[in-house]
């Protein structure tokens, strides 16, 4: 199992805050995370494929690249903006 958490506009655009996934065997990067969260429809698509996506494995920030083996929380956020 590993631990998904959204923040700020992908929580309100996915209505999802936090979920348990169990990890499918062929999943083993975050990028084949992602690619399999949007296969849940359009919406997921979208929020996982915005440019300048960032996300977290464990609580620090890395690339699509990143392994997972299961038990890791996985953070998704959009771009930072500032003012």
């Amino acid at each position: 199992m590993i631990n998904l958490l959204f923040f700020a506009r992908l929580r309100d655009d996915l209505d999802c805050q936090q979920e348990s996934l169990a990890l499918p065997e062929e999943v083993t990067n975050v990028g084949q995370l992602r690619d399999l969260l949007c296969q849940r429809g359009d919406k997921w698509q979208q929020a996982l494929n915005m440019p300048g996506l960032f996300v977290a494995v464990n609580q620090e920030v890395c690339d699509w690249n990143a392994e997972l083996s299961g038990g890791e929380e996985v953070a998704f956020f959009p771009p930072v903006t500032g003012g």
